[in-house]
């Protein structure tokens, strides 16, 4: 764990406190890409805890949801944080929920008692800090006012002490809906072959390695490389392997000693 905590920048906090929670998160986001390569390298999604850890710091790669926040869910247990596993079906484009166990997030509880608080390093571009879980307010982050509200907007009947199912929404879109209900790694296996095999799977469909940096976001996808600084937003496309392994190793930290393959340049064609 403490060569985790090197891996992302960070000094093992003397507190398990809310402000070491935001600290953690944030550097985790800004040092552990949010990547989808292990589905195209033909690698596979394994979820055991110790492989997941291994992954991040020995290998140094990310991963997605199943493997970020599993990892970070053990590197905040060893560090004194009380955490629980929640399952989440995430809103598509058309509103329509995905798959059960579709997104693995973190319920944190702190040792200062500042409540508890949802705390997700696998979502992509999503919260930069952890978000009060049982505030039902506006919560303001840089990525934008982020909202947990009770499902479909009002709570179900009879349900007076908050356990239904909650929604989070993003500058007033559903993210995804969440389960109050605690998991463990392994319920989620399911989920993680769903997303890994099947064509109906977003990341079957596609590939991309994306970090948060300190103005911006870097995202490779494929060949093409998008550099947002400052609110302004940079295309480049990658014409030769050698550079798509530069890009991996200079943006990301990942030396690969092959590439992964883009499903989007077979469908075009190999263009």
């Amino acid at each position: 764990m403490d060569a985790y905590l090197r891996r992302i920048g960070a000094h093992r906090p003397d507190h398990a406190n809310a402000t070491a929670l935001r600290e953690l998160q944030e550097r985790h986001l800004r040092s552990v890409p949010f990547e989808n390569l292990a589905v195209h390298l033909g690698e596979g999604i394994v979820l055991d805890e110790k492989r997941l850890v291994d992954k991040v710091v020995s290998a140094g790669r990310g991963g997605i949801c199943y493997e970020l926040n599993g990892a970070f869910a053990a590197l905040l247990r060893d560090l004194g944080f009380r955490v629980q596993l929640l399952q989440a079906r995430v809103f598509g484009e058309d509103g329509g929920l995905g798959i059960p166990y579709d997104h693995l997030a973190l319920l944190v509880e702190t040792e200062d008692g500042a409540g508890r608080w949802l705390a997700d390093v696998g979502f992509g571009d999503h919260a930069q800090h952890p978000l009060a879980f049982d505030l039902r307010e506006d919560q303001h982050d840089p990525a934008g006012t982020f909202r947990i509200v009770p499902a479909g907007g009002r709570a179900p009947a009879g349900d007076r002490d908050g356990h239904g199912d909650l929604d989070l929404l993003r500058d007033g879109k559903p993210q995804f809906r969440l389960e109050t209900r605690p998991r463990v790694l392994a319920d989620f296996r399911a989920g993680a072959w769903w997303h890994s095999t099947s064509p109906e799977s977003h990341f079957t469909r596609s590939l991309v390695c994306s970090r948060l940096t300190g103005d911006g976001r870097t995202t490779l996808s494929g060949r093409r490389l998008v550099t947002t600084r400052g609110g302004e937003r940079h295309e480049e496309t990658l014409h030769d392997d050698s550079a798509v392994f530069a890009a991996y190793r200079d943006h990301f930290g990942i030396r690969l000693d092959r590439l992964p393959a883009d499903p989007r340049a077979t469908e075009d064609g190999g263009a």
